[in-house]
Parts: structure tokens; C-alpha cells; sequence
């Protein structure tokens, strides 16, 4: 009788190699694409209504949350993008368990910053769609139904983007935990 692990024999080196490659290229692309995304929607989130003759603007720069999560979607896009390039380089060069690591580092700081901007507009946009009677709040998103959705489209963009890094993340730890020491 033959044992288990016969029947399943292990993937060769280099196909898997070649698929944790496609797989990062194919997550870093989509990270940077909806980062990317986001950033653009939310900075280009305006509205101007006019109540009992005042004039009242929602943009994105009236929040210091809404501008955190703009720069860090932003800074993330860059740098994840230059991950991009390091995978390109050394993918063909091949990767060492050391180079995974480096990755490991850089993939869980975008992570960590994607995350905690994306955290800091949900805050705010919640408060927007809500309000918060205990502190005299009052919701916005009743009057200011286009500001309110590019905020949220920008927010579902950036937790796929974040979603995408905690895959990268997870990928490179496992890859660099062969490290000889």
C-alpha cells in the first residue's frame, strides 16, 4: 500500500516559484491600482449645497482623517509600486529567503499605513452618514448624497487595497521563514 505522501508528490521548485511570482505581480498591480484608485476619487470628492441661502462645500480637505487617508493611499501607491519593480528585478534573478523577508517588512508597513488611513476616514465617514447625538454631530450624508458616495466608493477601494496587502504580507512571511541563521 502505498503511502499518502506518494500520491501527492510536491509541486517542483520553479512552477512554484513561477506562481508565488504571478501571484505577487498580479496582487501588487491590483494594490496599486486601487490605491490609486481611491486616492483619485477622494480628492476629487466636492459637493456644494446651498441651505436657507448659505453656501456649505464638503471636500476632502476640510477633514485632516480624509487628508491622512488621501496621503497614505497615496505614499502607499508609490512605494508598493517600487515593490513592483523589486519583484520584476530579482524574480528573474531569483529570490532568496533574505529578499522575501525585505518584502515581508515593506509589504507589512504599507499594510499597517494603508490600514490605519483607511481606519481614520471610516471614523469620519461614519460620523458623516451617522452623526453623533452625544456630541452635537449632525449627519451630512442626508444632504450630501454625491460627496458621501465617492467617499465611500474611496473607502470600499482602499480596504481591497489593504485586503490585497495583508495577501502579500502573509506571502512573504512564508516564503522568507526559511532564513538560515
Amino acid at each position: 500500500m502505498e503511502s499518502i505522501e506518494a500520491k501527492f508528490q510536491e509541486n517542483p521548485p520553479l512552477k512554484t516559484h513561477k506562481l508565488v511570482l504571478r501571484a505577487q505581480i498580479c496582487l501588487r498591480i491590483v494594490a496599486i491600482a486601487t490605491a490609486l484608485a481611491a486616492t483619485w476619487v477622494m480628492i476629487t470628492a466636492k459637493q456644494t449645497i446651498v441651505v436657507f441661502g448659505l453656501q456649505i462645500d464638503a471636500r476632502y480637505s476640510y477633514s485632516s482623517a480624509f487628508k491622512f487617508f488621501s496621503f497614505a493611499n497615496a505614499f502607499a501607491c508609490c512605494f508598493t509600486l517600487l515593490s513592483l519593480l523589486f519583484v520584476f528585478f530579482f524574480g528573474r534573478h531569483g529570490f532568496t529567503p533574505t529578499k522575501y523577508f525585505l518584502l515581508f517588512l515593506h509589504d507589512l508597513f504599507m499594510m499597517s499605513l494603508m490600514l490605519s488611513g483607511v481606519a481614520a476616514g471610516t471614523a469620519i465617514g461614519y460620523v458623516g452618514r451617522y452623526g453623533n447625538s452625544h456630541t452635537g454631530w449632525m449627519q451630512i450624508c442626508d444632504r450630501m448624497n454625491k460627496f458621501c458616495h465617492k467617499v465611500t466608493t474611496s473607502m470600499i477601494l482602499s480596504y481591497l487595497s489593504v485586503l490585497c496587502l495583508l495577501v502579500l504580507t502573509i506571502i512573504s512571511a512564508k516564503k522568507s521563514r526559511h532564513i538560515k541563521v
